[in-house]
């Protein structure tokens, strides 16, 4: 399976997917740790996340997929949300806390 496919397989197949740099308990950059701090204060259950250190064919591939060339990206019902930057202004106006069902 290619990394188009994973990722597709990946943001399909999960309500809520990061892709973050690092993990939930060991984010690896300051945007992931801020983007986990807000699905966290959102009560977001069961996200399902992707370390792109570990696979360099998804850290690239993630960005062509979503056509974003930054991450954390953030998938919800196989939709693209964002960054972390689009995460935070959401967070701000309580539409991120509706998108997640908080």
């Amino acid at each position: 399976m290619d990394a188009q496919e994973l990722i597709k397989e990946q943001v399909t197949g999960h309500s809520i997917v990061l892709y973050m740099k690092g993990t939930p308990k060991s984010p690896q950059c300051g945007f992931s740790a801020n983007a986990v701090a807000m699905l966290d204060a959102c009560g977001a259950k069961e996200v399902f996340t992707v370390d792109v250190l570990t696979n360099p064919d998804i850290r690239q591939g993630i960005k062509t997929y979503a056509n974003w060339p930054t991450i954390p990206q953030l998938y919800v019902k196989g939709e693209f949300v964002g960054g972390s930057d689009i995460m935070g202004e959401m967070y701000k106006t309580g539409e991120l806390q509706k998108l997640l069902g908080a």
